[in-house]
């Protein structure tokens, strides 16, 4: 499956790293807002051997649609920031080329955008591309079905200079009935991300914990997106889609 990734900070730096390592992907290209490393290979970059191209490209001088003609893909993969999906959303979709995208905090104007470009092609967006808090998302949503009436409380934390409250626990909040101005959140050091729920029963608490180690979980969930939804018609999914056919069987 060939690859575009869209951004090239320190996620997008750890996903295209897991890129590489994987045979069933082919890192096509980068491309960032910087000119910082242009032309330069993302398998230079890292010191490794690959005969994978991975060339970064600038948007100041490179366009998407040059890119799509030059260097055609299958997916392109956005980890750069809200305004991203304006770089390379309709091209995306003239082309047919598959979007996935992990951006945290979009507004209802970028949302509905997606729905927009999901009429052309196969859209797949997540506030958090994580395997792991995915499945605790799953999980939470199981036990308040059991016991609508226990007690919720969502607690997440980050690195000191993330702002505002994450897009993953708004998520988790929204989908167990909890008020997002009741999320507890911490902002400490270097803290990855961590995310958990506790459910609180008479006499007994239930706590679901996910707490990302290193930025390359976030790799590990493109992965498994992409792999899952490569025969996906055209539209807009997100992890539950793609994660409950795994729970009925």
């Amino acid at each position: 499956m060939r690859i575009g990734l869209i951004g090239f900070g320190k996620t997008g730096k750890s996903v295209a790293s897991i890129l590489l390592e994987n045979k069933r992907f082919s890192l096509e290209w980068v491309l960032r807002q910087s000119n910082v490393l242009e032309h330069r290979s993302v398998p230079e970059f890292f010191g490794i051997q690959s005969d994978e191209p991975g060339l970064i490209y600038s948007s100041s001088h490179t366009s998407v649609e040059e890119l799509l003609e030059k260097h055609p893909v299958d997916a392109i993969i956005d980890f750069s920031s809200n305004e991203g999906i304006y770089t390379y959303g309709e091209t995306a979709a003239k082309y047919k080329v598959k979007i996935i995208s992990a951006i945290s905090h979009y507004k209802e104007k970028e949302l509905n955008l997606l729905k927009k470009l999901a009429d052309k092609t196969t859209v797949f967006w997540s506030p958090n591309i994580t395997l792991g808090v995915n499945y605790l998302l799953f999980a939470a949503k199981f036990l308040k079905k059991i016991a609508p009436w226990v007690d919720i409380e969502v607690n997440e934390e980050h690195f000191k200079a993330k702002e505002g409250t994450s897009g993953t626990a708004v998520k988790i909040a929204e989908a167990l009935d909890v008020d997002k101005e009741n999320i507890n959140v911490v902002r400490a050091g270097g803290i990855v991300g961590k995310h958990e729920v506790i459910f609180g029963f008479p006499f007994q608490t239930v706590r679901l914990i996910h707490e990302s180690i290193s930025r390359e979980a976030f790799g590990n969930g493109v992965v498994f997106v992409a792999e899952n939804i490569k025969e996906k018609e055209k539209g807009l999914y997100n992890f539950e889609d793609i994660l409950t056919p795994y729970f009925t069987v």
